[in-house]
């Protein structure tokens, strides 16, 4: 597998340049290396031991990839999740910047016409990776999102950033039981994150996930009107560390979670992908062309793709990273300044760690 390794103070992060995944991404804090990204179990395992039709994406599946587009490829052929996600990546760029590292990567392919840019930056002593995706040129409109993963032991607890709507799609992603299970309800709609329907009645709160519940699930949260960055906030239990992801939420207006929690008994997943969160900032509806036509999102005033335009370039912003954290409950909130990012704990005082408040554009980008 080649993958290319770039480190700042405290921090490194490895890219899988055959798909164009994060392989790796390890903080240093606390006297601690916290580990806050998930690889599947069957990466590094005989090809000829996966099934043959499986994408290259699903073979190497980790970290956090770009999906351009979100789910299924039916405007321009390519497989789930795009090019981006399963196919080759060159090195561009990679070097020293003031204070950090920065590199540059291109996608062999183009989509929609359009060449496609990874940027990553560290920063010493910042406890995150500040990624931006560049689509130069093309046409049409691409619906994009990040699919950062992460993996619990025994659980964990969620907080979020004020969302408006909480909406499960028509079906489930494992509608029949001989081959999966899910629990929430299919369609189901919510505007109090702690109470969604239940497939079999009842509610349940979206902020706990709970090892015990063995399930395939998805759902589409819609930002809040609330002029701040958006962030995912997860303090993972038997980690004591929680995990942050942070974005423009006028770039990337939804946050799809997927509850992957031992509840695909066909292979490769064989029951084995189990604690795994993935907390998926997006510009998207499910599928491109969902994405391009009528869907319920433009029905509430939510984009769900990128317009490309040959001569005009379009990018979006995207922060992961992790701390020590003991407590069992996530944070009440999060306050960004120009070099701080202030995490408010649900019990005893605010906890400050470095970062780059200019980053995500907040109040500034308005895109295509």
């Amino acid at each position: 597998m080649e993958t290319v390794t770039i480190t700042a103070k405290g921090i490194s992060v490895s890219l899988d340049l055959a798909v164009g995944h994060i392989a790796a991404m390890e903080i240093e804090a606390g006297g601690r290396v916290l580990k806050p990204l998930h690889r599947a179990p069957w990466v590094g395992s005989p090809r000829e031991s996966l099934p043959q039709n499986l994408p290259e994406g699903t073979v190497r599946l980790s970290g956090d990839f770009l999906c351009a587009p979100f789910s299924a490829s039916d405007v321009e052929e390519a497989p789930l999740h795009g090019w981006t996600a399963n196919s080759e990546w060159d090195v561009v760029e990679n070097g020293a910047i003031a204070g950090g590292r920065r590199a540059v990567f291109r996608l062999r392919r183009k989509v929609m016409g359009a060449a496609v840019d990874k940027i990553f930056t560290l920063r010493d002593g910042h406890p995150f990776l500040y990624q931006e995706h560049v689509f130069s040129g093309g046409s049409g409109a691409i619906s994009v999102a990040h699919h950062p993963m992460t993996a619990m032991g025994d659980g964990g607890r969620l907080a979020f950033s004020p969302k408006r709507l909480a909406v499960t799609p028509a079906t489930p992603l494992e509608p029949d039981s001989a081959r999966g299970r899910f629990r929430l309800a299919y369609p189901g709609r919510a505007t109090d994150l702690a109470h969604f329907p239940l497939a079999a009645g009842g509610t349940t709160n979206l902020a706990d996930y709970r090892m015990e519940d063995r399930r395939e699930d998805f759902i589409t949260l819609v930002e809040a009107d609330h002029g701040g960055p958006g962030w995912t906030a997860l303090a993972r239990r038997a980690e004591q560390d929680l995990v942050l992801v942070l974005k423009n939420p006028v770039e990337l207006p939804v946050t799809m979670l997927w509850f992957s929690n031992g509840g695909r008994d066909y292979a490769p997943w064989s029951g084995r992908h189990v604690g795994v969160l993935g907390i998926e900032d997006g510009r998207a509806a499910v599928g491109h062309a969902a994405s391009l036509g009528d869907n319920w999102l433009k029905h509430e005033g939510v984009a769900t793709a990128f317009a490309l335009t040959e001569g005009r370039s379009v990018s979006f912003r995207h922060v992961i990273g992790a701390l020590p954290f003991a407590q069992a409950e996530p944070p009440r909130g999060l306050e960004q300044a120009t070099d701080r990012l202030r995490i408010l704990a649900p019990n005893g005082p605010a906890k400050e760690v470095p970062f780059d408040g200019e980053f995500l554009r907040i109040g500034r980008s308005v895109p295509a």
